[in-house]
């Protein structure tokens, strides 16, 4: 016994002084797989050089595994700039070894991993499948050399059931909520915001570390029109016929073209002389024809009015400023060597417009684009967190956790902003907050946009004391009048300034744009560039500028413009990354999409620091995931004042909220207008008013409302004079945004505490029900508020699924309606359908001009009954971050259905200010006793309430 005793020690006293890595793979059977503290390392065997060589699973929580793939046998250690860091101590988690496959599990997952192929399979803790890598392991490297160093092209491929949806990737301008088998570009743009967090219907998301462009489904580069056969109108063969106009009906030049390629600014030279953008149009006509059969796909990029007919059926009427144009895509069935009939009109409309049309073959092999793929352009390594959760909310609050939470933003920045481009002086400014206050319009944040400066001062954050004489005092006036102002700053500097010589100084400045000697749009035009925010030292130089010449003044948020970053409008992909290139941390190609993230932390981390109490508030123009931990929120761009942008804006937002992104908001009413609404009489007089209407609608119930854009003026009172049916509406909306101030504020604490979010798609609460998945223009506003925009100019009803499991009250009259039926709901231009859920509390507050005119008393309570419901009102300081120290307090409300009582349960915490007696007006609403909603009725019943537990039942 003693001799085995003995024997037993020295072994274990042998296996002790060994490094780890000697014996892990030392104590596995073949050599394969090496046991890390929070994971496994599996290493591959006879690889081709695409291929993984070692594979790496992380246990970050029972729901979170961190997977990285390298070609290597080693990993790299590149920083990730979206994670947070530690989220936490490793999960009990266990590891065996059966045949081939390493089992990785914790209390929640079962991950399984070849030794022979790095195969990644993830379970449940049951053993049902959740996602499985392709067979042999989806991995697959292609190297690539940027400025001088060694990556890879990286590719990850799972496969995906037909019945799966995805849903997420940041805001995009395309019209869709399910990605299942589309294709997404990961890259800023004006308008379009990068979050690589994906979310699939079977209740997992993907986030994908790696900061280059990146492609969602097919990676194909679009071909010229010219790989399809393409005939004339006499039918010859090799090119359309392209007929350019000096104005609509003189034509200018004939010829055959095999391909149309105007797409950016260095493309425009090939335009044909004579052709006059501003007054002419062009067409295109012939037809195409396939050597191959199949869908294939077609990519228009344009600006200007643009359509296309095939077979004569008219399938794209787009129009987009100028200077910002955008992509359409859509799709064709080809038969091999079937002539289709095509035609395709621009009209320019404007001294600058942009156009190319391409096209894409069949994706093989067939089904293909069904996978779920996701490829980046520049990575040294495959690494993605695979989260699961059992709902939505669980997925997104995983997404946090990896890269942080969302702080709560100031409660007036729940209220009404007013934007335009833009206020010239300081008297257009204060005249316009003095005249929402002489109107009684409610109004909490008045917004200064770009060029607030003196014109060849681009980047000094000086005020142009022509045209605002007194900074200081302007900003105090906007608080006296109980408003906040925002205002614009870039990240744009011209070389003559001191802000820009300081960062050149010490190397902060990007060259490339200053070499090339190009000009921006400014007057004569200006030599200028942008700084480098992924060196500390340059973050803490640009909010030190920052400070000293804005925050000082008292200005209260701040809207970081044009961080894609966005140097010159209409350069090619190419020309952009040479513009930020090299940044402190690598090639730009590498961090394409993360300028934003970067940014974003030098005025959140500055702001914070320079006041501590303060809460910060950042409006950006482009986002990557993790930005949501710097206060930072995000619009989505210069979108058009169109009836298709108001729709492509519902399902943009929703699948921001689906990114994990919870603050989002859209320029009301479209930033950049068609020239027949700039003067408009009659009938565009009467379709701007009511796409306007329909705009601030939708807006009143995203996360945040804001109303921006060109000329028209943007004010309510100057969309429509008072009296009318326009505005009437437009203050009726306003002023319901503030009264459902206590249900909004209390949405804004779920975000930070519960890792919630506000504008909610409604897969997010209705996972069961088929129908919902693919519904882009509804979406859950919180827990009780369904929200059905309208997107049709004259319309005045349009069609509502109102999702099964449970029933639904017409919010404006009180009608119940069983769930799972499709209704046609009335639509007057007065009102928008809002349908709430049976079981839902809401709390309505009084009526505010500002968001603490009064205190949130009394509060008129909502009940909708039907199903049991409940609500947690949440309040605290509303501007600073005693929260984040526990100073705030909490109110349940409990519906029971069956005893038909509500109960307000004892108060929880405290903060300074805060209401120790308060009433709460109740008000019954039933599905036999349908009622208007009128916020000035007398209550049903009336309780005063001193924090202490209160049940009422039913009358």
């Amino acid at each position: 016994m003693a001799q085995r005793f003995t024997r037993y020690a020295f072994v274990v006293f042998f296996f002790l002084h060994i490094p780890t890595s000697v014996f892990s793979k030392s104590f596995s059977s073949d050599g394969h797989y090496q046991k890390i503290d929070n994971g496994v390392i599996v290493h591959l065997e006879d690889r081709s050089p695409s291929e993984a060589k070692a594979v790496k699973l992380e246990v970050l929580s029972p729901r979170i595994i961190h997977v990285v793939a390298s070609p290597a046998d080693t990993f790299a250690n590149t920083k990730s700039l979206m994670r947070t860091g530690n989220i936490g101590p490793t999960p009990h988690w266990d590891i065996q070894k059966k045949g081939t496959t390493v089992l990785l599990s914790t209390d929640s997952l079962q991950v399984h991993i070849s030794t022979e192929t790095g195969k990644i399979d993830f379970y449940d803790q049951h053993g049902n499948p959740i996602l499985r890598e392709k067979k042999g392991g989806g991995k697959s490297f292609k190297p690539v050399t940027v400025q001088g160093e060694k990556f890879y092209r990286i590719q990850q491929v799972f496969d995906s059931p037909y019945d799966e949806a995805f849903y997420g990737l940041g805001q995009h301008q395309n019209g869709r909520m399910n990605y299942k088998g589309k294709d997404v570009e990961l890259a800023q743009h004006n308008i379009v915001a990068v979050v690589p967090f994906l979310y699939s219907s079977k209740q997992y998301g993907i986030l994908w570390d790696n900061y280059s462009i990146t492609n969602f489904g097919d990676p194909r580069d679009y071909k010229p029109l010219s790989s399809l056969n393409l005939y004339t109108k006499e039918g010859n063969k090799g090119g359309l016929t392209a007929t350019y106009y000096s104005d609509q009906n003189t034509v200018s030049l004939k010829r055959t073209e095999d391909r149309i390629d105007y797409q950016y600014l260095s493309d425009l030279k090939k335009i044909p002389g004579g052709f006059n953008l501003a007054k002419g149009k062009a067409v295109w006509e012939g037809q195409i024809s396939a050597d191959e059969g199949g869908i294939h796909k077609f990519m228009l990029y344009q600006s200007g009015y643009t359509k296309i007919w095939i077979d004569g059926k008219l399938v794209v009427n787009r129009w987009r400023q100028g200077w910002n144009p955008w992509k359409v895509k859509f799709n064709l069935d080809m038969k091999q060597g079937q002539k289709h009939d095509f035609k395709m009109e621009w009209r320019p409309a404007s001294g600058q417009a942009f156009l190319a049309l391409r096209q894409l073959d069949p994706m093989k092999p067939t089904g293909a684009e069904q996978a779920l793929r996701l490829t980046s352009e520049v990575g040294k390594q495959i690494d993605y967190y695979f989260v699961k959760g059992n709902d939505a909310d669980q997925v997104i609050s995983g997404y946090r956790k990896l890269t942080g939470k969302a702080p709560i933003m100031p409660k007036w920045a729940m209220g009404y902003w007013q934007s335009r481009e833009r206020y010239e002086n300081s008297n257009q400014l204060l005249g316009t907050v003095k005249k929402y206050r002489q109107k009684k319009i409610p109004l909490d944040n008045i917004v200064l946009d770009w060029m607030y400066w003196p014109q060849s001062k681009w980047g000094s954050h000086k005020f142009d004391h022509k045209r605002f004489p007194h900074p200081k005092a302007m900003v105090d006036s906007v608080h006296d009048m109980n408003a906040h102002i925002m205002i614009s700053v870039w990240p744009k500097f011209y070389t003559t300034t001191e802000h820009y010589k300081e960062l050149n100084q010490k190397g902060h400045i990007f060259q490339h744009n200053i070499k090339e000697g190009h000009k921006d749009w400014v007057g004569p035009g200006y030599l200028s560039s942008f700084y480098d925010p992924f060196s500390a030292e340059a973050r803490k130089i640009y909010w030190h500028q920052i400070d000293e010449q804005l925050n000082s003044k008292g200005i209260d948020a701040w809207w970081l413009d044009a961080t894609e970053p966005d140097m010159h409008s209409n350069l090619s992909i190419k020309e952009r990354k040479l513009n930020m290139t090299p940044t402190a941390m690598g090639p730009g190609a590498q961090y394409f999409n993360a300028y934003s993230l970067e940014n974003s932390r030098a005025v959140y981390n500055g702001a914070r620091k320079a006041n501590p109490n303060k809460r910060v508030f950042i409006l950006t123009r482009s986002t990557y995931a993790g930005q949501q931990r710097y206060a930072a929120a995000t619009w989505s761009g210069d979108v058009a004042a169109r009836w298709s942008n108001l729709r492509d804006q519902i399902s943009a937002g929703i699948n921001m909220g689906l990114s994990g992104i919870p603050y989002w908001t859209t320029d009301i009413g479209g930033f950049a207008v068609q020239p027949r609404y700039i003067h408009a009489t009659g009938e565009d007089l009467k379709e701007w008013r009511e796409l306007n209407t329909r705009w601030f609608q939708f807006g009143t119930f995203c996360p945040l409302m804001r109303s921006h854009g060109q000329d028209p003026k943007r004010e309510i009172y100057n969309i429509a004079p008072k009296g009318t049916n326009v505005y009437q509406t437009l203050v009726h909306y306003d002023r319901l945004r503030y009264r459902l101030m206590p249900y909004i504020y209390t949405l804004a604490g779920k975000t930070y505490f519960d890792n919630y979010t506000i504008m909610r798609g409604l897969v997010m609460d209705f996972p069961q029900d088929k129908k919902a998945r693919n519904i882009g223009d509804q979406f859950m506003f919180g827990p009780s508020i369904m929200v059905n925009p309208v997107c049709k100019f004259k319309a005045r009803s349009r069609r509502v699924y109102l999702p099964k499991s449970t029933g639904w009250y017409d919010l404006q009259s009180g009608k119940f309606y069983h769930g799972g039926q499709t209704i046609k709901a009335a639509a007057p231009l007065s009102q928008i359908p809002l349908y709430v859920k049976a079981g839902s509390i809401i709390p309505f507050g009084p009526s505010l001009q500002y968001y603490n005119e009064k205190p949130a008393d009394p509060i008129t309570l909502y009940i909708y009954t039907g199903r049991n419901g409940h609500f947690k009102l949440y309040e605290d300081g509303e501007v600073n971050y005693n929260y984040e120290k526990g100073s705030y307090s909490t109110i349940p409300f409990n519906y029971d259905e069956s005893a038909q009582t509500l109960t307000i349960g004892k108060r929880k915490g405290s903060f300074p200010g805060m209401l120790k007696r308060r009433t709460f007006n109740v008000v019954w609403i039933t599905p036999n006793d349908p009622r208007k909603l009128n916020l000035d009725r007398s209550a049903d019943q009336t309780v005063t309430y001193a924090g202490t537990k209160i049940t009422i039942k039913k009358k």
